[in-house]
């Protein structure tokens, strides 16, 4: 603590300050000055008018003002701009004094959005910092509107930069191009060591300029930085270059865009190639031996491509044939001399007779053929696919194979890919359709002659990956399943609405062949869709025996979809590999959380499912139906029997009105430590018997600590017997209860307080009151809130009872 003369040396040097501007301002006011309608203002007050030009002088007078005392700099705070506030912040947390107030108004009224009900801030400030660095990257903000956010001697990217958490790119890559400019050097270094979660969100088709800032915006934040989560949200048209690129580039995968910098960090040397106008030759690169996982994903594509192609277009030739060898030839052998490539004849997309220019030279794939053909085609014509690029073997060299001439360098990804025409080999020969299918089934992916993924160069990689509600196509599912299989460092995968359908099948085989490399860190898997060939409990199966050190699984499916989503065509099912009825071996769940399409479930599949999760502790069932009350008993005497370490189970949107002894037998399970019955209907038959014994049970187990009711319609009547869980001859020990949306009128809450107060319980923890119908008396529902607050923490809100008009008369 500063002695007293400092203090008021200080003190005299802040009254000076205050004097001089004092002056200042009384000469100004000695002036003339022109009335308004609104009558004159009043003057500022003098310790005011000391702030402001203390606010204006910052950069000669900050150290004195850090010096100040704590009172004086408690006033002093609130009229700095967001720069000083920001810089003095350690010295006034030394002091005694807080700015969370202040940055909360700041927020208040510069932001103009009230944060969501389920985000708890801790940090007023890191939250406005985050904020408007988004804001001015984007340049939906006016820094120059306001005092508070104007100083030229800041720069409010690079000073916020270090707040920055979380950052979210939208749309067409806004501000991925302004971050890797050179002036902005700085705030992507400081980025890379503060930033942690990277979001996508609504994207839109972009240039080849804006892909390419945006790879190096990834290569410096995940390969060099601290970024350990990558989201995508709301892509429902993505563009399949670029979700390649985020996703590669979050594998740890790095090439080079061409013409692109060096990375300072990493002293790689962009090598000088022409540049392409499509992203598919920055993710391939030429003049490379090897194929990423993106080229890979392309050649098993195109092979499907062609085959279907074949299969439509009348007199096709047949598939073509491919052997290892010849395949591993064509990716070492490089191309010949344009001149003395030999002009093949017509293809059958060529009509007999026509006429080339002589100095055109022939076309030697249908690819080609259709991009010319499609140039001379009108304006309205609707686009036609593009088919498979072919080649032709050299003349003269048997084993030699060539490409088109370089003037056909295509625009599509998917041409990068060599389809080789070669003769059948004993013991080697496959359909190419078949090869890539068996490289996507989980076998090496040598078998199309490709190198593994680890031959490609790799930095560090992220460990969360989130897909939310972004459609995946045959080549993205394809990617992302390479990618997976060698994924190592992934922690958490969340693949919520992506459309898989029978890619599940080849999802299931790469987690499996990540499981198996060593180092696997995979221990959360988040897996949502509306339909699913597998019905869910195969499924939760499957994955399962794939993952066996999985520790959180969470699993929903909406609908049941064999018949829309049918397995890969040519099979008559899913594969035997991934069906099976052999045991589960023991597994590492600790957390399972299923969401059941509509249908009664077979119980011995899940039970076989429980059975093996030996160190489960928390349980969630949604939606579940089962064939009789029977079944659902099977479930919970499995969960007796083999899962005694479960403490939270959670049943929503289950009809249990026929399994009251059932629920009985839950709530006297001595090892659980939270039970929720959400929109369950348990109250709907015999409940002036049920209720009751649903009280004695509680009142003798001393192990439970949380029930939620919320959604049962729990009534006056219901929570007043309930209240008797509290009496003093209950061996409870319940301290949290959720009541919420059960009808609840205030009149039954007040009596329900007051019998706690008779009781003398004290505080029982959290009493949760969310949408009942308190407002249809507010008096007494404050009376009963205010007397129930002095036993618990009281969690409400206030809800329009009128909208549950149909519930009202339901329970009359």
């Amino acid at each position: 603590m500063a002695a007293p003369g400092a203090w008021r040396a200080r003190s005299c040097w802040f009254c000076e300050v205050a004097a001089a501007t004092t002056m200042e301002a009384t000469s100004r006011e000695a002036a003339p000055a022109k009335s308004s309608a609104s009558g004159p203002s009043a003057p500022p007050a003098l310790f005011e008018l000391c702030g402001r030009a203390v606010s204006a002088h910052m950069g000669v007078l900050e150290s004195g003002v850090w010096a100040l005392p704590g009172p004086i700099l408690q006033s002093i705070l609130p009229l700095l701009n967001i720069y000083y506030l920001e810089r003095i912040e350690e010295t006034a947390l030394k002091k005694g004094l807080s700015t969370q107030a202040i940055w909360r108004r700041l927020w208040d009224e510069l932001m103009k959005t009230r944060p969501s009900s389920l985000e708890s801030v801790t940090c007023w400030r890191a939250k406005f910092m985050e904020a408007f660095f988004s804001h001015v990257l984007r340049g939906t903000i006016d820094v120059s509107s306001d005092r508070r956010l104007c100083d030229q001697r800041f720069s409010p990217l690079l000073h916020s930069s270090r707040h920055v958490r979380q950052l979210t790119i939208c749309n067409m890559l806004q501000g991925a191009t302004e971050l890797v400019a050179e002036p902005n050097r700085r705030v992507l270094e400081t980025l890379a060591s503060s930033l942690h979660t990277l979001k996508f969100r609504h994207l839109l088709f972009s240039d080849v300029a804006a892909q390419q800032s945006l790879r190096q915006l990834l290569h410096q934040l995940i390969h060099h930085g601290a970024v350990s989560q990558v989201s995508l949200y709301s892509w429902p048209v993505p563009e399949s270059a670029l979700f390649i690129l985020i996703l590669t580039m979050s594998a740890g995968f790095w090439q080079p865009g061409p013409g692109g910098p060096p990375c300072r960090l990493c002293g790689e040397v962009s090598r000088g190639r022409a540049p392409s106008r499509d992203e598919g030759s920055l993710l391939l690169g030429s003049r490379r031996p090897r194929r990423d996982a993106a080229e890979r994903c392309a050649a098993a594509l195109m092979a499907s491509r062609r085959k279907n192609e074949a299969k439509q277009v009348p007199g096709a030739a047949p598939a073509t044939r491919v052997t290892r060898r010849s395949t591993q030839e064509s990716l070492t052998v490089g191309g010949t001399d344009p001149k003395k490539e030999p002009h093949p004849p017509a293809t059958s997309h060529e009509a007999p007779g026509t006429k080339r220019p002589p100095s055109a030279p022939a076309a030697t794939s249908s690819a080609s053929s259709s991009t010319s053909s499609s140039k001379r085609a009108p304006a309205n014509s609707a686009p036609q696919p593009k088919p498979l690029k072919r080649f032709k073997r050299a003349a003269g060299k048997k084993g030699a194979r060539t490409r088109q001439g370089s003037g056909a360098e295509s625009e599509d990804l998917y041409d990068f890919v060599f389809i080789v025409a070669g003769e059948k080999e004993d013991g080697e020969e496959m359909e190419i359709g078949e090869v890539a299918c068996g490289a996507l089934d989980g076998s090496d992916p040598s078998c199309l002659g490709l190198p593994a993924l680890e031959a490609s160069q790799r930095f560090r990689s992220i460990s969360t990956l989130e897909l939310f509600t972004v459609p995946l196509s045959t080549e993205a599912a394809l990617t992302l399943c390479h990618l997976l299989s060698s994924w190592v460092s992934l922690e958490s995968l969340t693949l919520s609405y992506n459309g898989l359908g029978s890619n599940i099948f080849r999802l299931l085989d790469s987690l499996r062949a990540l499981s198996g490399q060593a180092g696997c860190r995979l221990r959360a898997l988040h897996l949502s869709d509306l339909f699913s060939p597998l019905p869910i409990l195969e499924l939760t199966r499957a994955i399962v025996r794939a993952l066996p050190l999985l520790r959180v699984l969470s699993i929903r499916v909406d609908h049941p979809s064999q018949r829309d989503n049918p397995a890969v065509p040519g099979n008559a099912g899913p594969p035997s590999h991934i069906v099976g009825d052999e045991e589960i071996p023991e597994n590492c769940l600790e957390q399972l959380e299923m969401g059941f399409p509509r249908g009664a479930q077979p119980a011995p599949l899940l039970c076989s499912v429980l059975k093996a999760s030996g160190s489960l502790q928390q349980l969630s069932l949604d939606s579940a139906t089962f064939a009789s009350p029977q079944d659902f008993g099977l479930v919970l005497q499995t969960l007796k029997e083999y899962n005694l370490a479960l403490k939270r189970l959670s049943f929503h949107d289950m009809n249990l009105a026929d399994c009251q002894s059932e629920v009985l037998f839950l709530l006297q399970n001595l090892t659980l430590q939270e039970i929720t019955f959400s929109f369950c209907r348990l109250f709907e038959k015999r409940p002036a018997q049920f209720l009751p014994e649903m009280v004695a049970a509680m009142k003798g187990n001393s192990t439970l600590k949380g029930l939620r009711l919320p959604g049962n319609r729990l009534g006056n009547a219901g929570l007043l017997a309930l209240a008797d869980v509290f009496s003093e001859d209950s061996s409870s020990s319940l301290c949290q209860l959720d009541i919420s949306s059960n009808c609840i009128k205030p009149d039954g809450l007040l009596e329900f307080a007051k019998r706690l107060e008779r009781w003398g319980r004290g505080a029982f923890g959290h009493l949760r009151l969310f949408q009942n119908w308190l407002d249809q008396d507010a008096v007494t529902a404050r009376e009963a809130i205010r007397r129930l607050r002095a036993t618990c923490h009281v969690v409400s809100d206030s809800w329009d009872s009128s909208q549950a008009f149909a519930d009202y008369v339901s329970t009359m």
